[in-house]
């Protein structure tokens, strides 16, 4: 059966209507996951302990009496760290040394300077002090998803870290507790859903209140995430995968077909587009798609992906690529041309860019050393990667000398008599001298 990816062509007098709508994703929760949501965070945040431990026994069909049947120690997870196979231990210490290596870039340092009077300015970074990391669990294990959360926290210094994940059934997955142990995760608690982002924030008598929660979930913890916010951080209320491949037509459609999937089978709502000027290429992919997909174990997922939500943008030069691949502002963004380097500095949107035939998608979701949290539905326009700095504060640094004072007091006094706030003025004028 062919998949029917959709085409678009800049030719065609619909295609801005058409492109906005293939981009349209609305990301607002179902009433009825709201009003779940909203009872399970009411009764966390009265019960505590006790609800958590009730609606973890209810929806992941465990039989625990308290929380501590639901904390796991440091030897559980050493233990799965030991128990890996050998290939999979090498391969998760790699990543997680690459990701280290490449957050350690990313520290910001404090910084001041002092003016001619003396008045000194500056910014003071801090780490947070407590974070929770949510991480699926059941058959939705994501190891890499601890990695590229777990670590940037850690290289910024944040004194304690406490990871969430669910055990349906009581299946615990030993890559995601080995990669826990690996990123120096603080304690784990094996609860998820509402219920889990609750306790984080608002605190239990077992689990601490954090600053900040991040890491991925399925709708109610999306949605759970959204509803705390402002109680304490969060990363972001992320959308479903995307994937924009722009190609010159030099590369080997087996490789972009795949790439294509890579997000694809992701789930459903994911998101794969092609953008390139030559149509003979685009038939060439969609020939690779036809005889790679019925090899894929995700087979359904993917060609419902790629007909309901996936592309083929054909467009008149790579100057015109490159325009829409800024008005799209994907996640992910694969260069896949001969010469992708003097194209990169003219993108100006995009979560990753991937440059070059040889950088696939699947090598940032792992081991590249980037970190794989990425904005997505187009946040890429105003909003950045998840990095060291997300799990960092910045405070302001003002020390005014006795000179400044005089300087900066009238300022301040004519300023705050123009918008009508005495007592300010007068806080600044009670420090001058004359």
């Amino acid at each position: 059966m062919t998949v029917a990816i959709q085409r678009l062509s800049t030719v065609a007098a619909d295609f801005a209507a058409r492109l906005k709508e293939l981009l349209a994703f609305e990301a607002a929760a179902d009433e009825g996951i709201e009003r779940t949501v909203a009872g399970i965070l009411t009764d966390v945040k009265a019960r505590g302990d006790a609800a958590v431990v009730d609606y973890s026994n209810r929806f992941d069909r465990l039989t625990a009496v308290s929380m501590a049947d639901l904390e796991l120690s440091r030897d559980e997870l050493e233990k799965a760290l030991a128990g890996l196979p050998p290939d999979r231990r090498a391969a998760l210490e790699v990543a997680a040394q690459r990701v280290r290596a490449y957050h350690e870039k990313q520290k910001l340092d404090g910084w001041s300077y002092t003016e001619a009077d003396g008045t000194l300015l500056g910014q003071m970074i801090t780490p947070l002090d407590r974070v929770g990391l949510y991480v699926p669990g059941g058959k939705a294990a994501y190891p890499s998803s601890v990695l590229m959360n777990a670590i940037p926290a850690k290289v910024a210094g944040v004194k304690e870290l406490i990871m969430v994940v669910p055990t349906p059934g009581g299946e615990r997955n030993q890559l995601v507790l080995a990669a826990a142990c690996l990123a120096g995760v603080d304690r784990v608690f094996t609860i998820g859903g509402a219920q889990a982002v609750g306790a984080l924030a608002y605190g239990t008598e077992s689990v601490p209140q954090v600053d900040k929660i991040v890491g991925p979930g399925n709708a109610y913890v999306a949605t759970a995430k959204r509803r705390v916010f402002g109680i304490v951080g969060i990363d972001m209320v992320a959308g479903p995968s995307e994937i924009l491949v722009v190609s010159d037509g030099s590369g080997n459609p087996d490789w972009v077909a795949m790439d294509l999937f890579s997000q694809a089978e992701h789930d459903e709502l994911a998101q794969s587009i092609l953008i390139c000027p030559d149509a003979a290429f685009i038939e060439r992919v969609q020939a690779s798609i036809e005889k790679l997909l019925p090899t894929m174990p995700r087979q359904e997922t993917i060609r419902t992906s790629l007909t309901n939500r996936g592309a083929f943008i054909q467009v008149r030069d790579m100057d015109e690529a490159i325009a829409i691949a800024n008005r799209v502002a994907p996640e992910h963004l694969e260069l896949a041309l001969d010469n992708p380097d003097p194209w990169v500095e003219k993108i100006h949107h995009a979560g990753a860019i991937f440059i070059g035939h040889y950088t696939s998608e699947s090598l940032g979701d792992y081991c590249a050393g980037p970190n794989h949290v990425l904005p997505t539905s187009g946040s890429a326009r105003f909003s950045s990667p998840l990095g060291v700095y997300d799990f960092q504060k910045r405070t302001s640094l003002i020390k005014v000398s006795k000179a400044g004072a005089q300087t900066l007091g009238r300022v301040a006094s004519t300023l705050a008599h123009g918008e009508g706030l005495p007592a300010h003025a007068k806080s600044a004028e009670f420090r001058l001298e004359d």
